[in-house]
């Protein structure tokens, strides 16, 4: 994935933090968000830390059959020393190859598995038996 070196997370990311990648073929969808809900950045009571940043990354392909391939990928960018977690430009990256092996890791279990359920070919018939 090419970074964006003009965005803080390296891809140009909407209001709600969402994003669209288009990579080896396949469309993926990224989101960048914490746990906040939409509220003010404020710090955990216990541990005093600010919430960590979770980064999203989704890719999905369908097929025949109304059948749907999924693979996913996350990384987590953790707050650390009491400041808010900082934008890290490989986050996206990173998440979109574990969403990417997790896709490829997901189709091959799916072709050992209809491997597996393949009908059996019924031997062809012989000569009939004698009476």
């Amino acid at each position: 994935m090419n970074i964006d070196p003009t965005q803080p997370w390296g891809i140009a990311i909407d209001y709600a933090g969402r994003a669209t990648v288009t990579e080896d073929g396949h469309t993926l969808i990224v989101r960048v968000y914490d746990n906040t809900m939409g509220y003010a950045l404020q710090r955990d009571p216990v541990t005093g830390q600010y919430p960590s940043v979770y980064v999203t990354a989704e890719v999905t392909e369908k097929g025949t059959g109304d059948a749907v391939l999924r693979g996913s990928g996350l990384v987590v960018v953790d707050a650390r020393d009491g400041v808010p977690a900082v934008p890290d430009q490989t986050a996206v990256q990173r998440a979109v190859a574990a969403a990417l092996a997790d896709f490829e890791t997901r189709r091959a279990a799916c072709a050992a598995l209809c491997a597996a359920w393949a009908p059996v070919t019924p031997p062809a018939p012989g000569p009939a038996p004698a009476p």
